[in-house]
């Protein structure tokens, strides 16, 4: 029988959030989705991220068996970071996190409604704009 404490740890949404805590491990998994990647590679893709950060990070990553560290034994060593078969895994979840995070952006975010309509990319507001003046455009 489990007890209280380890019923907690075994949520499923509980287990989730322990594997992807960290500012940087949606960033990691998302650009190893699209190709293995040497540490420096990350390192300049998000230069905001310090380099212990992102060591960290990544070892917790590999301890939860979403990333696969490969050592090659070479002068200077080389070391390579790809999604296992369960980071594969997440990748529909985290398609979802972003679609929902687009959804956020449109429907909370105010911007610069110049760039926003340039990039075809409207906010609910500059699309409730837009749609107004094209109504008013067209009444006669």
């Amino acid at each position: 029988m489990l007890s209280k404490n380890n019923e907690k740890r075994m949520c499923p949404v509980n287990v989730t959030q322990n594997i992807l805590a960290g500012k940087w491990k949606l960033m990691i998994i998302w650009l190893l989705s699209m190709k293995t990647r040497r540490f420096n590679e990350l390192q300049r893709i998000l230069p905001e991220v310090s380099r212990g950060v992102l060591a960290q990070q990544l070892r917790e990553l590999e301890n939860d068996s979403m990333v696969h560290r490969e050592v090659y034994r070479e002068v200077p060593p080389k070391v390579e970071y790809s999604l296992t078969e369960i980071g594969r895994n997440f990748l529909p979840v985290l398609t979802h996190i972003m679609e929902w995070g687009t959804w956020y952006i449109k429907n909370t975010s105010v911007c610069n409604s110049d760039l926003c309509l340039e990039n075809s990319f409207p906010c609910s507001k500059c699309l409730e704009a837009a749609q107004a003046n094209e109504k008013n455009t067209y009444k006669v």
